[in-house]
C-alpha cells in the first residue's frame, strides 16, 4: 500500500486541507478514517515529521508547505529550523521542527513535484500545548532483530475514552488496543491503564519493522522512530560493552 497521497494535481496554496478516507483492513484490524491528523507537541519541543514518496517514481523536487505563511521549503536547503532532509535510501524526507511555540499552530503538508505534477502525501495540524493531548516518553526507539520493544504513550483526560492506536506513518496501517496481529510483521499487543496511557508492545522484531509509527488517541498523534538492528551486529555491540 501507498501512503496518503491525493489522487489529482492540487494547488496546494489554495486547498490548506485535503479530506481523505482510507480503508484499511489489516488481519483483525478494522477499518479507520483518517481526514485529519493533529500533531500535539509541547511548548518549546521539537518534533521530527516523515514524509515518505514513491520509491519507483521519485519526485524531481520535495518540500515542506505551512499554511500559516503559504512558505515552501524545498529538501536539503540551508534552512535550520525547520530543516528538510532528503533519505533517498528510504524514499522519504523529514522535516524537523525546534522550539515550538504557539505562532506555530497551524496546517502543514509534506509536498512533492513529479513531471509537472504537484501532490500532496502528507497534510497535519500542528497544536503546540503546555500538556500535550498525545505524547511519549521516547521518541526514538531500538531493538534488535527477534527482540522486542515497548513504547509508552500518554493521553489527556480528553481522549480517555477514545481509541488508542500504534500506527505506521508509510502505509497507516494500526493496531487498536486489545488486539493482536501477527499476519504482517512483528505481534504487536497494545495494553490500556484506563487512565492516562497505554503501552505498545512489539515482539518477534523483523528488520523490515524499522521505520516511522505514531501513537495516535482519537485524532491526536505523536510520532515515534524504530530501528531494528541484526541480531549478529546487536551481539557484537554488547560484546564490546
Amino acid at each position: 500500500m501507498s501512503s496518503l497521497v491525493s489522487s489529482r494535481e492540487i494547488p496546494v496554496s489554495s486547498h490548506p486541507y485535503i479530506s481523505v478516507v482510507f480503508w484499511l483492513i489489516l488481519g483483525v484490524e478494522c477499518y479507520s478514517s483518517w481526514s485529519k491528523h493533529v500533531l500535539t507537541i509541547k511548548t518549546g519541543g521539537s518534533v521530527t515529521i516523515p514524509c515518505h514518496y514513491d520509491e519507483k517514481n521519485p519526485p524531481q523536487k520535495k518540500y515542506w508547505f505551512s499554511v500559516i505563511d503559504k512558505s515552501k521549503i524545498y529538501t536539503n536547503t540551508t534552512e535550520e529550523n525547520p530543516s528538510v532532509i532528503d533519505h533517498p535510501d528510504q524514499s522519504l524526507f523529514t522535516v524537523t521542527m525546534r522550539n515550538l511555540q504557539n505562532k506555530h499552530n497551524g496546517g502543514y503538508s509534506c509536498v512533492v513535484e513529479t513531471e509537472g505534477q504537484t501532490n500532496v502525501t502528507y497534510e497535519l495540524h500542528l497544536e503546540v500545548q503546555s500538556a500535550p493531548d498525545v505524547s511519549v516518553v521516547n521518541s526514538s526507539v531500538s531493538g534488535h532483530e527477534g527482540g522486542n520493544v515497548s513504547v509508552q504513550c500518554f493521553c489527556s483526560s480528553r481522549y480517555q475514552n477514545d481509541p488508542k492506536q500504534w500506527c505506521r506513518y508509510k502505509d497507516q496501517s494500526c493496531y487498536t488496543v486489545g488486539g493482536t496481529d501477527t499476519s504482517q510483521r512483528s505481534s504487536v499487543q497494545i495494553s490500556d491503564d484506563g487512565r492516562s496511557s497505554f503501552t505498545v508492545l512489539m515482539t518477534g522484531l523483523r528488520l523490515s519493522d524499522s521505520g516511522w509509527f505514531f501513537c495516535s488517541a482519537g485524532g491526536a498523534l505523536n510520532p515515534v522512530h524504530l530501528t531494528v538492528t541484526e541480531k549478529d551486529k546487536w551481539r557484537f555491540c554488547l560484546s564490546q560493552n
